[in-house]
């Protein structure tokens, strides 16, 4: 399904099985051979101990049909079967607070060797990854956070100040300095979303941006319906809005096809974070300039030779360990348990082309 030009060392972004019965949702994955896992929580790791063949890996996005999330976790799939194990994806329909919860419950129940969870919320989930963790599983967040004490690893995308200040920097740039912004998020509890927000409104009190006011921030809730509604109240709410920052796939998606068409199109930027094939059409079509994102199939991958060495005892998720990633070769997992993919890319229509995820 994905193919891409070039290796996408600087980026720093299945088949169906059967329906999980107590909590409704699809589950994809791969197909190779399920066996037993080790002891996740092993507070002293081996790093020569080898990856136990058979792990039973699965991935918990915010939202199954959510099309970064897709992404993300059949990046994952593919690093797990690379290791002779079993990679599945399942996952709520909407992107609520406590929607993850069921799904948590029921692969402690299925005994999963590990579970690699992008969270909705960084409190709701904790008690029931807590559990998990508790039965010997292992426990990875990706892109956006739980609540430290509730994981082993943290598999993050980019810094987080990194992507936060260079949002900014960017719209900046595209709106000559001055004007009134707004930020279209995700959920209002989105760990990744409101660390990057307030690193962005940090940055907006640097002398540089003092002609530059953040004017409000809506929530689409990572459901491409109610972003493309958001950023239709906005402009109209909002009649001398220059700019607008969606952080999500889904958001600036949403509302790149809301301006495409409408007499806002030249008049109001739009930045964020998308995929270079959702907003390819709009940059060409003038509706967007500039964005940014990292490799998302790479950062489940990651998230994936993570949960793997994890639950082999590998790695203990201790600060300083070194984490063996396949093609992504080496990282070392830094404070709390953290380790980070790399430096975002900005895309226009200069190389917007040379990429295809």
């Amino acid at each position: 399904m994905l193919r891409s030009n070039r290796l996408l060392w600087t980026l720093s972004a299945g088949l169906a099985l059967t329906l999980v019965a107590s909590c409704g949702g699809t589950t994809k994955g791969s197909d190779a051979a399920a066996g037993d896992g080790g002891d996740a929580t092993a507070k002293e790791a081996d790093p020569n101990a080898p990856i136990k063949e058979g792990l039973e890996i699965t991935f918990l996005p915010k939202e199954i049909d959510n099309p970064y999330e897709v992404l993300v976790d059949e990046g994952g799939i593919d690093a797990v079967a690379e290791l002779k194990g079993t990679g599945k994806e399942v996952g709520p329909s909407d992107a609520s607070a406590s929607s993850q919860v069921t799904y948590i419950n029921t692969l402690i129940q299925q005994k999963a060797d590990a579970i690699v969870i992008a969270a909705n919320d960084p409190n709701a989930v904790a008690p029931a990854l807590k559990d998990a963790m508790s039965k010997g599983i292992a426990v990875v967040t990706y892109d956006s956070d739980a609540a430290p004490d509730a994981r082993q690893i943290f598999v993050n995308q980019a810094d987080s100040e990194e992507i936060g200040r260079s949002q900014v920097k960017l719209m900046s740039d595209q709106i000559g300095g001055k004007g009134k912004i707004a930020i279209l998020s995700a959920t209002p509890n989105a760990t990744n979303q409101n660390t990057w927000i307030e690193f962005m409104k940090d940055e907006l009190t640097k002398p540089e941006y003092k002609d530059i006011e953040l004017v409000k921030i809506a929530y689409g809730d990572d459901d491409d319906q109610k972003s493309f509604q958001e950023a239709q109240g906005l402009l109209q709410s909002i009649p001398d809005l220059k700019g607008i920052i969606s952080p999500t796939t889904v958001g600036i998606s949403a509302a790149a096809r809301y301006l495409s068409s409408s007499p806002y199109k030249g008049k109001v930027k739009l930045t964020g974070l998308g995929t270079p094939n959702q907003m390819r059409q709009f940059v060409k079509d003038g509706t967007v300039t500039e964005f940014a994102l990292w490799n998302p199939v790479e950062l489940g991958y990651l998230a994936g030779y993570a949960a793997a060495a994890l639950a082999s005892g590998q790695i203990s998720g201790a600060e300083g360990e070194t984490l063996k990633a396949g093609k992504l070769g080496e990282r070392t997992i830094g404070k709390n348990g953290e380790i980070i993919l790399g430096p975002p890319t900005n895309f226009n229509a200069d190389n917007i082309d040379d990429f295809d995820f």
